[in-house]
C-alpha cells in the first residue's frame, strides 16, 4: 500500500507533537540543539554587510557590521546597521573568532556617533532623527572585558559614551529633547512625533505608552542611563579618578532616587513608564520593569518582589512582553502593538534572565532561559529558520503581527539563542 502524502493537519500534528515532545523539567543536551547552532554559525556570513562610503541614503561606515536579517525581495533587505540590534547580536559572538567583527560593530556605532552627534535608530540618512536604546557604555564593557583591551582604548571609548549621554540623552532643547522631568529622560525624535519617538524605544508598536510616548518618562531608558552613570563611575575607578568616579555616584543615586519615587509601585512589586504630562504612572505591566534590576539599581526587597511578580510575564514559551492586557486597555483603531502579550522577544528574555543572575536568583534565570532555547529549538526543527519574535503563550502558533510582516532569520534571536546555549547547554546542572 503505497503511503499517504501528508495534508496540512499532518503537519500541523507533526509540530504540536515535536513542540510538546521535550517536558517542562527537561533539559536540553548539547545534541538537541546542535542543528539549530549550526544553522545560527552559517547565518552571520549572510548578514554581514561593508559599506564604506555612502551610496544614496546608506551611510558609510569604515568596518563591517551584521544587519537583522537576510530575505531578497519582500521589503525587508536590510543592508544598514541598528543600534541596539547590534549590541545584542554580539552576545553570542564574544570569543576570539569574531573579535575583528564584534570591535569593529563597535566602533562603526562610535564613528557615527562622531559624525552626526547621534547614534541613529539604523545607518540611513532617514533615520538619523532618531536614536535606540542606548547600551553604548555595556557594549564597551563587554569588549574590553572580552578582549582584554588596553586602558586608554578604555578611556577613549567611554568619552564618546559620554558625549553621547550628555549630548543625545540628557539634552534639553532641539535635536535632543529628552530630558524634561525631574532629571529623568524620555524617547524622543526631531519631528516630535509620539509614534516616532516610540520608534526610538525599539518597541514599535506597545500598549505602554498609549500612542503618547512624548508624554512618558521609560523606566527602561532611564535604567540604562543608570547604567551608563555606574559605568562612568567604574571606568573612572579603573582610571584611579576617585573624585570623578564619586561624581558620577552621586548622579546615578539621584536618577535610582527619583525612578523609585515615581516609577515604583510596591503593591505591585514593579517599576512602570511614568506619564510626566498627568504626574501618573502607565497601567501597563511589561518586562521593561526588570532593567533597573539589570542595571544593579534594585535593593534585594524590591528584586525579591520583582521576582514573584515573573508570574505575570511567564507562560509555557517563555515570558510575554507585557501581561494579558484588561480589554478596557486596548484603543480600537490603534496600530498593532507586536511588543506585547502573547509575543516573547530574544532581547527582553536576555535582559531578564541577566537581572536575575545579577541578584542570585539562579534557578529562576536557568527556567526561563530554557524555556526560550526550547521555544527556539522546537520552531526551527519544525520551520527550519529563526523568529524576530515568538508566541510565548501558545508557542506552536506564529507569533502576533506587527506593523510589518514577522521577520525570520533573525539576528538577536540567533545570538541569544548561541549565549544561552553555552550558559546554559554546554554548562548542565
Amino acid at each position: 500500500m503505497p503511503l499517504r502524502r501528508p495534508n496540512a493537519n499532518d503537519i500541523k500534528e507533526l509540530m504540536n507533537q515535536s513542540f510538546l515532545s521535550f517536558r517542562v523539567d527537561k533539559e536540553l543536551t548539547p545534541e538537541d540543539v546542535k542543528a539549530a547552532r549550526t544553522y545560527v554559525a552559517s547565518y552571520w556570513k549572510k548578514v554581514e554587510r561593508f559599506h564604506p562610503k555612502d551610496d544614496e541614503s546608506l551611510l558609510g561606515l569604515p568596518k563591517p557590521y551584521l544587519v537583522p536579517s537576510y530575505r531578497l525581495k519582500t521589503g525587508f533587505d536590510y543592508n544598514e546597521l541598528y543600534y541596539w540590534d547590534s549590541y545584542f547580536m554580539v552576545q553570542g559572538l564574544l570569543d576570539e573568532e569574531h573579535k575583528e567583527l564584534v570591535v569593529g560593530i563597535l566602533e562603526d556605532l562610535m564613528f557615527l556617533f562622531k559624525r552626526y552627534k547621534v547614534i541613529p535608530n539604523a545607518s540611513r540618512t532617514y533615520l538619523t532623527g532618531r536614536s535606540q536604546p542606548p547600551f553604548l557604555t555595556s557594549f564597551i564593557f563587554d569588549v574590553y572585558t572580552a578582549y582584554n583591551m588596553s586602558d586608554t582604548w578604555l578611556k577613549d571609548s567611554m568619552a564618546v559614551a559620554e558625549d553621547e549621554y550628555n549630548i543625545v540623552w540628557m539634552g534639553t532643547k532641539k535635536p535632543n529633547e529628552r530630558q524634561v522631568y525631574k532629571g529623568l529622560s524620555r524617547y524622543y525624535d526631531v519631528n516630535y512625533l509620539h509614534d516616532l519617538a516610540e520608534a526610538e524605544s525599539g518597541w514599535d508598536m506597545t500598549p505602554r505608552f498609549d500612542r503618547r510616548a512624548l508624554n512618558f518618562l521609560p523606566v527602561d531608558l532611564n535604567a540604562l542611563l543608570y547604567k551608563y552613570e555606574t559605568d562612568f563611575a567604574r571606568a573612572a575607578r579603573i582610571f584611579k579618578d576617585n573624585r570623578t568616579a564619586a561624581f558620577w555616584d552621586d548622579v546615578a543615586k539621584q536618577r535610582k532616587a527619583a525612578m523609585n519615587k515615581l516609577m515604583w509601585d510596591r503593591l505591585r512589586g514593579l517599576y512602570y513608564d511614568y506619564n510626566y504630562v498627568k504626574e501618573k504612572r502607565g497601567p501597563t505591566s511589561s518586562l521593561a520593569a526588570y532593567y533597573p534590576m539589570w542595571a544593579g539599581m534594585v535593593d534585594d526587597k524590591q528584586a525579591a518582589s520583582m521576582v514573584k511578580a515573573l508570574r505575570r510575564f511567564e507562560h509555557k514559551g517563555g515570558l510575554s512582553t507585557t501581561d494579558a492586557l484588561p480589554l478596557g486597555q486596548f484603543v480600537l483603531g490603534t496600530l498593532p502593538t507586536q511588543w506585547a502579550y502573547p509575543n516573547g522577544w530574544a532581547p527582553l528574555h536576555f535582559m531578564v534572565v541577566k537581572a536575575l543572575e545579577r541578584y542570585g536568583y539562579h534557578q529562576d534565570a536557568r527556567r526561563i532561559a530554557m524555556k526560550w532555547l526550547k521555544t527556539n529549538v522546537h520552531w526551527f526543527n519544525t520551520q527550519h529558520v529563526f523568529l524576530e519574535k515568538y508566541n510565548v503563550v501558545s508557542p506552536e502558533k506564529p507569533p502576533l503581527k506587527g506593523l510589518y510582516p514577522s521577520q525570520t532569520g533573525f539576528g538577536w534571536t540567533n545570538s541569544v539563542f548561541e549565549r544561552f546555549c553555552q550558559e546554559y547547554v554546554d554548562r548542565p546542572l
